[in-house]
């Protein structure tokens, strides 16, 4: 599991994604820990209520197993990434 720091480096790492480019790879680590990822959005455009979204890989590196995720993610009127499920 990821602890605080991991979190919090893994959450820095979802935002700075959400604003590169697409396809440039966000990677983070925890030296303390030992746990990284990467975050690399591969696609954006527009939801059906016309909110800026983007798609992600998403990839958790915890004691030597690697996890993948995908998701959208989309901007809400107050600027923040809302993860959409």
């Amino acid at each position: 599991s990821l602890d605080r720091a991991d979190q919090a480096a893994a959450a820095q790492a979802m935002n700075n994604a959400y604003v590169a480019p697409v396809g440039q790879t966000v990677r983070w680590n925890n030296p303390e820990s030992g746990n990284s990822g990467t975050v690399t959005t591969t696609r954006d455009g527009y939801s059906s209520s016309g909110g800026y979204c983007r798609e992600y890989q998403q990839t958790i590196n915890v004691g030597g197993r690697q996890q993948t995720a995908y998701g959208t993610a989309c901007q809400a009127q107050d600027g923040t990434w809302q993860i959409q499920k």
